[in-house]
């Protein structure tokens, strides 16, 4: 396959208001995971930290941070992993998203959230209890038009309490990291 810088979602306001928080909450020692690395910008700088892995199912995105110097396994969240991590990071596709409105390629994978935009979140929700490891936390980025409090009441629904750690508007909605924790 030929590696297609275009199909990998690049830094923006969102990518650095989560690596903010996240450098705020990695633990000497921690073993982090980044899913959803895209360019590998965060999954980067965490390495600087300590142990850290990365996931992408957009094979560009697994090759863009693999250059990056990040260990990346390319797969669907963090299906292909075994053991736990300490701190999970997630940007996930948070974009309410129209069929109508799917493009329908590999850089699609990174913004299209579904009706709700919050398609990946919940099946994100439901699995990520496997590979946190007992006292871990998880930092979420997500938007205004995701919906804060639905986000919220599905991690709760599966044992998480959350807390806003970091907030930035940016053009029409308000980016929010959100920290979980059992």
């Amino acid at each position: 396959m030929h590696y297609d810088p275009s199909q990998v979602y690049q830094p923006e306001a969102d990518t650095y208001l989560l690596l903010d928080a996240a450098l705020m909450e990695v633990r000497p020692g921690d073993r982090v995971l980044e899913v959803g690395t895209g360019s590998g910008f965060i999954a980067a700088e965490m390495r600087k930290k300590g142990c850290t892995i990365a996931t992408d199912i957009n094979p560009h995105a697994a090759m863009s941070a693999h250059k990056a110097g990040v260990d990346v396994v390319r797969c669907n969240l963090f299906d292909a992993l075994g053991g736990t991590f300490d701190l999970i990071l997630f940007n996930p596709p948070y974009l309410p998203t129209e069929p109508h409105e799917r493009i329908d390629d590999w850089l699609e994978y990174a913004l299209d959230g579904g009706t709700s935009g919050r398609d990946t979140i919940v099946r994100f929700a439901a699995g990520v209890s496997r590979v946190l490891a007992r006292d871990g936390r998880i930092l979420l980025l997500v938007s205004s038009l995701t919906g804060l409090t639905e986000v919220k009441t599905l991690f709760s629904a599966e044992g998480f309490t959350s807390e806003v750690v970091r907030q930035e508007k940016v053009e029409d909605e308000i980016l929010y990291v959100l920290r979980f924790h059992r």
